[in-house]
């Protein structure tokens, strides 16, 4: 009777691991499997559709993959499974990179505001006192010239905080001329803002509806 006991324990101890082991296979495979699905969800996704998203995307992705991955370091033979995880996570990352090349360059306004106004960084201060009868030529030519080399990246914010920072520029060289600006430099200054009105106003428009454009399709 004893001896039938111990026989009985080591049956159902038996089935007791072997039904672990079966439920955590199972478990890895449906977290690898969860996980292949929503890599491959990806690249039905419209493109207008991932900028929205995309930082719920990446977040989805990451736990996605670490539960697969948790799931697996239950199991003694996981080599296969570790491989399908591979190769989606390879397809993510070919997804994103696609993703990324499509995006605008991202200029930020502090980028923005050293370009224009060379090494002084003004920050958020918008009265231009730097600004003076000896230097405002070369700030306005510096401005214009860098707005020329950039204007294609510029999206239609970046141009709104360039001509935020024209109009400033602009009220600065009305005190200007009263301290003495010469009328040498004022002519030059009258010229450069003659050949900067057009650009402004045909980039900015043209950036606003580009934009529109892309966010119909």
């Amino acid at each position: 009777m004893k001896n039938l006991k111990f026989l009985l324990i080591a049956i159902l101890t038996s089935l007791g691991l072997t039904s672990c082991t079966n439920e955590k296979q199972t478990n890895a495979e449906k977290a690898v499997a969860d996980y292949e699905t929503y890599v491959d969800s990806i690249s039905k996704v419209t493109t207008l559709d991932l900028k929205t998203a995309w930082d719920s995307i990446e977040v989805m992705h990451q736990n996605r993959k670490m539960a697969a991955e948790t799931a697996l370091q239950e199991l003694e033979d996981r080599k296969e499974l570790e491989g399908k995880i591979v190769v989606s996570s390879e397809k993510y990352e070919m997804y994103k990179a696609s993703y990324l090349a499509q995006q605008p360059k991202i200029v930020s306004k502090t980028q923005i505001r050293t370009a224009l106004f060379g090494n002084d960084d003004i920050g958020n201060d918008m009265t231009f006192n730097w600004v003076n009868k000896d230097n405002i030529l070369k700030v306005y030519d510096n401005f214009v010239a860098n707005v020329e080399k950039n204007k294609d990246a510029y999206s239609r914010e970046d141009w709104d905080e360039v001509k935020l920072l024209y109009e400033a520029l602009d009220t600065r060289k009305n005190t200007v001329e009263n301290e003495g600006l010469t009328s040498s430099d004022n002519m030059k200054i009258a010229s450069i803002k003659f050949k900067f009105a057009p650009m402004l106003k045909i980039y900015r428009i043209g950036a606003k509806s580009e934009e529109n454009s892309e966010a119909k399709e």
